[in-house]
């Protein structure tokens, strides 16, 4: 466990999911002691990999009678997070769906504010997509921190700086009554960036529909004969317009199709995926086939893409799962690198201010 000084350190997560944020602490050696989700399935993967509880709750819900004591009485608490992006995305604000009235994920930032507020951690993070600057809830959250008295750093990175092999960027915020703190350099320059190869390039080869008799979550999802076409027709880094003309969708030569170039693409070997969504194991959902063969993505890729080491366990041993459920799990996670850099971010600024 991690030591400052003689206090006692404890971390907690709002929004834990299966512990994609959380598991960065654990790395860095910090004791995570609770993650808090509405999402009752997440409950294995998070306690089976983090040795902390998870607590079953709406976060409408969290009060610090609700959380164990072993957080409350901690000499610095860490409320750490990552509300639902989903109202905040850059999809939603493309097709303009956003519906505060109906949509009760809008208000939860506010309620994690409102967790803060109660507790008064030592130091606070909340990750979530750039997009959400644009909104006035964002504003309401940083003017709230500060008038509470943390200083705060709002930064947006670009995960391939720092370790995470997937074209992604992410809103970091970091506050702490101690002082000024902001996350770490980059530590991978753009040469040193973790491709897909890099990555994925090792596992054994399957094919759609199939999986690893080593593996079980080497599993990927069949592919309809055309889609079987499509992709054999396609290039890494290359769009649908490769097709011959009878295997392209209506959709595509329709004005409103042309923007969407990277659906049915392949990933290229030397460059970083994708972001990395819910539907990775999809190949129609966007550029998740697979660089050469003639496939998606399968689980234990997306998963290593997220950063998970392969020892994480997403689910009892021969229990029933289905590819869309684990997918949904892996790619609503915070990506591990990510969440390294930010542990490791508050692990030097507490060595500054409680050590020294």
């Amino acid at each position: 466990m991690k030591k400052f000084g003689n206090k006692t350190i404890a971390v907690g997560d709002i929004f834990c999911g299966i512990g994609g944020l959380s598991h960065g602490f654990v790395l860095e050696g910090f004791d995570v002691v609770f993650g808090a989700d509405n999402d009752l399935t997440c409950k294995y993967a998070y306690e089976a990999n983090n040795d902390a509880a998870f607590i079953h709750s709406d976060v409408r819900k969290i009060s610090s009678k609700s959380l164990p004591e072993t957080f409350i009485d901690s000499d610095v608490k860490i409320l750490v997070g990552c509300a639902p992006c989903q109202p905040f995305s850059n999809h939603t604000l493309k097709i303009k769906i956003i519906d505060k009235e109906s949509d009760d994920r809008w208000d939860l930032l506010l309620h994690f504010l409102r967790i803060a507020r109660e507790l008064r951690p030592s130091i606070i993070s909340m990750e979530n997509v750039p997009q959400l600057k644009k909104h006035d809830i964002y504003k309401r959250f940083i003017s709230n921190l500060r008038d509470l008295g943390y200083f705060v750093s709002e930064r947006i990175v670009f995960c391939p700086d720092y370790g995470v092999p997937q074209k992604r960027s992410r809103l970091v915020v970091l506050a702490s009554i101690f002082g000024e703190i902001d996350i770490i350099s980059p530590t991978h320059s753009e040469s040193e960036y973790v491709t897909v190869r890099d990555a994925i390039g090792s596992l054994p080869e399957i094919s759609a529909g199939k999986f690893d008799k080593n593996d079980p979550l080497h599993r990927t999802n069949n592919l309809s004969e055309i889609n079987l076409q499509r992709i054999r027709y396609s290039e890494p880094g290359g769009t649908w317009r490769d097709w011959p003309a009878e295997l392209k969708l209506n959709c595509h030569v329709r004005d409103s199709g042309r923007g969407y170039p990277a659906v049915y693409g392949r990933m290229s070997w030397d460059d970083v995926s994708p972001t990395i969504t819910t539907q990775f194991y999809n190949y129609g959902s966007g550029r998740f086939g697979h660089p050469v063969q003639d496939r998606a993505l399968s689980i234990r890729e997306g998963a290593i893409l997220q950063g998970f080491p392969t020892n994480y366990k997403f689910a009892p041993e021969n229990s029933n799962y289905s590819i869309n459920h684990l997918a949904r799990h892996i790619g609503n996670a915070v990506p591990v690198g990510l969440s390294v850099a930010i542990a490791r971010s508050i692990s030097r600024h507490l060595t500054k201010h409680i050590e020294n």
